[in-house]
């Protein structure tokens, strides 16, 4: 990769590593969607500025000198992201969900689950009871969600758990930077195995992608572990096992906030007759859905068998 990077100021830094990243045909969808953004991350990360700092106006940087060492710096940066073709959150070691900072590398997921948008918002307060004290982030990654749950939820305890211990090392890391020990255990749980308690609230983003869209993933997307995105044929292996469980970890009046992404149509095929909400978010009604323990034992007594598999 050898683009032209003569820019002499921040904002012309930023729109010829725009350029870089359009020629080279990356992909986004970890933490941006469009490559002058993520060209803006990464220049204003190299250089050593805050990411919230604006271009234009009294205190604008765009119009900030750079010289040949920056462009250099930069040029480094754009080639490591293009010819790896790795999210950039894992270059900066940072990804931003909500407004809320958290580490990151390659051992974890990068965060960007919907679910944040429904706790940090306030929407899924109307399904919780004034007496929520317990929540789970099942399939925690590097913690995010049970984090963004600490901090919308100041009277609950939280446990974070995930089958990965490696992805459990970077949810302490975040635990810590946030100062949440105290109300935030992390647990090594293949499912619900080694969870402790019940819970008023389970939130969970679990790998749901099929195989068939596993296969086409972009390079980005298969830098990441593959244990946090394969969801088998179907992409609800994982979920059955979820349903199944489930029941017996929430209270009287628990809920279940699950997200499948683009698999609602394989969601609906597996357990049809489960009587679940679909949750408005950034990205549509169609990949957060809201269920409770009373609406998965109803439909598990009129015949739904969690226990199935796919047919081929």
């Amino acid at each position: 990769m050898k683009p032209a990077l003569d820019a002499t100021t921040v904002l012309e830094l930023i729109e010829q590593a725009e350029q870089a990243l359009i020629e080279a045909e990356v992909s986004f969808g970890h933490g941006t969607t469009n490559a002058f953004d993520e060209a803006a991350w990464l220049v204003l990360w190299r250089l050593g500025y805050a990411l919230d700092r604006p271009l234009e106006g009294p205190e604008g940087i765009g119009a900030d000198p750079v010289d040949a060492a920056a462009r250099e710096a930069v040029l480094a940066l754009l080639r490591e992201r293009i010819e790896r073709r790795v999210p950039a959150a894992y270059l900066t070691r940072e990804a931003w969900l909500q407004g809320v900072p958290f580490y990151v590398d390659e051992r974890s997921i990068v965060p960007r689950s919907l679910i944040a948008e429904l706790i940090s918002g306030g929407a899924l307060e109307p399904w919780l009871r004034e007496d929520t004290r317990s929540v789970l982030d099942l399939c925690t990654g590097n913690g995010s969600l049970a984090v963004l749950a600490a901090l919308a939820y100041p009277e609950v305890q939280v446990v974070a758990a995930d089958i990965s211990s490696e992805a459990l090392e970077v949810a302490r890391i975040n635990v810590a930077r946030h100062r949440l020990h105290e109300r935030i255990q992390v647990v090594a749980s293949d499912g619900f195995s080694a969870v402790p308690g019940i819970f008023d609230l389970i939130v969970c983003n679990p790998p749901y992608v099929n195989e068939q869209s596993m296969a086409q993933l972009p390079a980005e997307y298969r830098a990441e572990p593959t244990l946090a995105l394969a969801g088998g044929p179907d992409g609800m292996r994982f979920v059955r096992q979820l349903l199944r469980e489930a029941p017996l970890h929430l209270a009287e009046y628990g809920v279940l906030v699950l997200e499948v992404g683009h698999e609602r149509a394989n969601f609906e095929a597996a357990f049809p007759g489960l009587e679940v909400v679909w949750l408005e978010t950034s990205a549509g009604d169609d990949q957060v859905l809201l269920t409770t323990r009373e609406a998965i034992e109803h439909a598990v007594l009129n015949g739904l068998n969690l226990s199935a598999a796919p047919t081929p």
